[in-house]
């Protein structure tokens, strides 16, 4: 299927095109496309898009004061032609696009596993508190380096919440909110200091959900400045309370969470991790 309506070569052309404002962007590297896909074949994707709601192998519900969230896990969940839409966001010619798009100098690598990835759903009163992303692939031992995040949700009222913010390096304040309009493609660089989410409760009716597609790419090593040596190392989220309107479970879970990361083993942080997952 197709799912552009421009050539593969103007693909990476545009990553060339859009590198300087990528850079530039605040408070971190980053940048959205609006109608960035083929709309045809991207209400085929949403037309497959799996109803999330029985964790399982195939499947992961996160429930807890930092999130609340459900995930599909692999690409056992993808329908045929959404499959072949992630492997594209996959293949060749995109990596090219984000290389020149992020000016990233090691080679990006797609994750075959979708580790983290994949579809997610978030209904009604879900949310996803600011944080900064795991930076190792648990599997791949690879740094993660760039997200994508593709939203598939038609006629989106923007009263019910659901933007996609980017908060400055000390938590300060949200910089930019992205509404996660059909068609919309947003992007950014991952560092110990891209704080970003959906942190405030989702207010869609019942019989609406926030939809998405999450893809990382990741590389054979990273500039020392963007991660911290004690984070290198790092396969669990951070999040972070903003002050005065986060609880104060979520603090006191966050502090367990991360003094766990600071002191045990790796093999027993694992096990943490998936015990986050109802």
């Amino acid at each position: 299927m197709q799912f552009l309506d421009i050539s593969l070569p103007e693909l990476v052309a545009l990553g060339e095109q859009r590198h300087e404002a990528y850079k530039n962007a605040k408070p971190f590297a980053s940048t959205w496309f609006d109608d960035f896909f083929n709309k045809e074949a991207l209400k085929k994707v949403l037309s497959e898009f799996p109803e999330l709601g029985q964790p399982g192998k195939d499947e992961v519900f996160y429930a807890n004061p930092n999130e609340v969230k459900h995930a599909s896990k692999g690409e056992y969940k993808f329908g045929p032609t959404t499959r072949e839409f992630m492997h594209f966001l996959n293949s060749q010619p995109f990596l090219e696009f984000l290389q020149n798009l992020t000016g990233i100098e090691e080679t990006l690598v797609p994750d075959p596993y979708f580790e983290g990835g994949g579809c997610h759903q978030i209904k009604t009163g879900g949310f996803l508190k600011v944080h900064v992303d795991f930076h190792k692939h648990k599997m791949m031992n690879l740094d993660r380096r760039v997200n994508v995040l593709v939203y598939l949700n038609e006629d989106w009222d923007e009263a019910w919440g659901g933007h996609f913010e980017l908060w400055e390096k000390d938590m300060s304040k949200c910089v930019t909110r992205i509404a996660p309009f059909f068609n919309r493609m947003a992007i950014f660089s991952t560092t110990d200091f891209s704080w970003h989410g959906h942190p405030d409760a989702l207010a869609c009716p019942p019989d609406r959900s926030r939809k998405s597609l999450a893809l990382y790419y990741y590389t054979n090593g990273r500039p020392d400045s963007e991660v911290s040596e004690a984070n290198r190392k790092r396969i669990t989220t951070t999040f972070a309370a903003r002050k005065g309107q986060d609880s104060a479970k979520m603090t006191a879970f966050n502090g367990m969470v991360n003094l766990a990361n600071d002191l045990l083993p790796p093999i027993i942080v694992k096990g943490i991790k998936k015990f986050r997952n109802n």
